[in-house]
């Protein structure tokens, strides 16, 4: 008896064929095999019934899978354990006409795990599909219908997508907000002192002296005064011990944000180096927005724990999930926590390394810290000061043993406290300052989103999913809306800005809690508590108020003509690209620009007046000297200079003259001259 199993990545081929060993064969639908057609919308009202074809690689895959399944006994579905994987099992449950399919999922593909899912195979959630599917003609109708409109209004290319319009927006909101903002000067002080441990720092408590409706001292010499500041008198002192408990195990974002700012990894690579990591084996899951682990996680890594000696934690820790979040699965954890290192290369062992700290640390005890806090009083010149030391000494590292290996990191997030080291002192008695300064402060803008920083802003505003981030990321970064400098800075480009300010007011699918309130609609439909009709419905039916109002709108072009203010769009000719003007139908417009690194150009200045003119008898236009060196056609070859005389009539006319041994147009009868290439 054959059983075939199906599954979408070719990766988890071979590991799971070991596996499951003989009588089982592993096959690969290598991701969706079915698709809503490239060429059509393919979600008509009033149902919205998706009409799918074959994708273009799915047709090869599907004729291999039929043979397959023709010469099997059975056949499991093991498509990934979300709501994108239960589609694609009923895809393909549907397009191999299989009768009463069997479903098996599991989020680790470990020997335990995989035998454990074959034995209980149930029937695929069709509300998980529905749920998926309506996402998809979601962005299938905002995308086809919008982006079409707003070309034609904007007079050129333009895209908008359901998830991808709402980041791009955070981006140029953030970069104008950046662009109004008001530094604004404030002051501070500090005293230092001097003990036989070195000095320790006081600062200055300056929320006493200010005025109603501030928020930073604003009186530099108030300031002065407090820095000046010698003798005090302890007013209160105070030793403690807190805690500071490890943070969650990775969800898909947390790992994303981690990868980005711990490694340097962009979100797509991330993903793609625990997909590997995954298949391997070596990880649960990456997909998940539950920051919370099985009982059997737990029991793995408190038997771990034990074996190498680590502080557990007194309980289970648990985390509250962020709103909205489906917790289908656990958090991303190492499949068997004994295993320190593992990956293919260095950068799948970075990351697992990162992820196997983080999850082994959820588990075991607070880091303790005693803390020294001291309230100092004195006085500026008949002004009462109160100064304010505290210091903060790691006694028990507790979980921060796992990140012995990475005590830098660990110091960048202990701040100044650490590093002040405040004696012991008693209330009451006098104590005298050694120096003092005057701290001069400028409030600072919000900073550029980076890659990592901007999915943090999208999980909290809710818009998109965890395993949509990285592909919003690569779409607006690749297709030019979003820029990203040498150190990660996100800008927006002028068609990005284009875009945001032709659809915000004009399309609520791109204000900002349009995609949480619609990812909760589509969590109802998984849920069974929403209809999947009236979902689609009604975002259609809003998107034809709103193109109605469009056909009103005026869209300003990211590059406006210099001469009739029409948009400028970029072209492929002959020679390479440039930018015309898109209203030479309308009004005749002929400005070009050159294309300098995707943008207009300036025009070139008109030529210097030579004196001469062209000789053909229908012409007789003034002649242009063009000197120069001509563009090599090859990589690593030279430019041809070039010398000659042109008419200034082109493209009506085409006359050309060689340049004579004294400067001038040479002008011989029969003779014309071509421009080098």
């Amino acid at each position: 008896m054959t059983t075939l199993v199906i599954v979408e990545s070719p990766g988890k081929v071979k590991t799971i064929s070991s596996i499951l060993g003989d009588g089982y064969r592993v096959m690969a639908s290598v991701g969706h095999v079915r698709d809503l057609p490239p060429k059509e919308l393919g979600v008509e009202p009033p149902l919205f019934q998706p009409h799918y074809e074959p994708t273009e690689r799915g047709r090869d895959v599907l004729a291999k899978l039929k043979q397959a399944v023709a010469a099997a006994d059975r056949v499991l579905l093991a498509t990934d354990p979300d709501r994108e994987g239960e589609a694609i099992a009923w895809h393909l449950a549907d397009a191999l006409k299989l009768k009463n399919p069997e479903r098996i999922a599991f989020t680790a593909i470990t020997n335990e795990r995989v035998k454990a899912a074959v034995q209980v195979p149930r029937a695929i959630d069709m509300h998980r599909v529905k749920a998926q599917e309506a996402r998809r003609a979601l962005d299938r109708i905002v995308g086809y219908r919008v982006s079409p409109a707003l070309s034609d209004r904007a007079g050129q290319p333009l895209s908008a997508g359901r998830v991808q319009s709402p980041a791009v927006r955070l981006v140029v909101d953030r970069e104008r907000e950046i662009a109004n903002f008001n530094a604004v000067q404030h002051y501070g002080a500090e005293l230092i002192f001097s003990h036989d441990a070195g000095e320790w720092r006081a600062q200055w408590d300056t929320k006493p002296h200010l005025r109603e409706g501030e928020h930073y001292m604003l009186d530099s010499d108030l300031a002065q005064r407090a820095a000046a500041v010698r003798n005090l008198t302890v007013s209160t002192f105070e030793d403690t011990e807190i805690g500071r408990a490890p943070a969650a195990p990775f969800t898909t974002s947390t790992l994303q944000q981690a990868a980005g700012q711990r490694l340097k990894m962009k979100p797509k690579r991330a993903m793609e180096l625990a997909q590997k990591l995954y298949e391997a084996g070596h990880i649960t899951y990456m997909r998940t927005d539950n920051p919370n682990l099985d009982p059997a996680g737990i029991e793995d890594i408190t038997a771990y724990a034990r074996t190498a000696g680590l502080p557990l934690t007194d309980k289970s820790r648990r985390w509250k999930a962020k709103e909205g979040a489906q917790e289908g699965h656990e958090a991303i954890r190492p499949t068997h926590a004994d295993v320190i290192e593992a990956g293919d290369d260095a950068d799948q062992m970075a990351l697992y390394r990162l992820i196997w700290q983080r999850a082994i640390a959820s588990q075991l005890a607070d880091a303790n810290y005693a803390v020294r806090t001291v309230t100092l009083a004195g006085n500026a010149d008949d002004t009462p000061a109160t100064f304010i030391a505290r210091g903060r000494t790691l006694i028990d590292p507790g979980w921060m043993a796992v990140y012995a290996d990475d005590a830098d990191d660990i110091a960048q997030e202990e701040g100044e406290e650490a590093g002040n080291s405040v004696p012991k002192l008693v209330e009451g008695a006098s104590i005298t300052a050694s120096d003092g300064r005057l701290l001069t402060k400028t409030t600072k803008p919000p900073a550029r989103f980076k890659q990592p920083t901007l999915i943090a802003e999208l999980e909290r505003r809710g818009i998109g999913r965890p395993s949509t981030y990285a592909a919003i990321l690569d779409n607006i970064t690749t297709r030019g809306y979003v820029a990203e400098d040498a150190k990660g800075f996100l800008t927006p480009s002028p068609i990005g800005m284009t875009i945001r300010d032709a659809l915000v007011g004009r399309f609520t699918f791109v204000d900002l809690d349009y995609t949480k309130k619609l990812e909760e609609q589509l969590d109802l439909i998984a849920e069974a508590q929403a209809d999947y009709t009236a979902v689609v419905a009604g975002a259609w039916h809003s998107l034809d108020r709103e193109l109605g109002a469009l056909d009103s709108a005026k869209i300003e072009a990211a590059y406006p003509c210099p001469e009739c203010g029409k948009p400028m769009h970029r072209r492929n000719g002959s020679n390479g690209y440039f930018w015309g003007c898109s209203g030479f139908r309308d009004n005749g417009c002929k400005v070009t620009l050159p294309d300098e690194r995707g943008k207009p150009g300036q025009r070139k200045a008109p030529p210097a007046p030579t004196g001469f003119h062209c000789t053909r008898p229908d012409c007789g236009k003034p002649l242009a000297r063009r000197q120069g060196v001509s563009k090599p056609k090859k990589k690593g070859e030279k430019g041809r200079p070039y010398d000659f005389y042109s008419c200034t009539g082109y493209p009506k006319c085409d006359a050309t003259y060689q340049t004579g041994e004294d400067g001038k147009p040479v002008f011989v009868a029969s003779e014309s001259v071509q421009s080098p290439a």
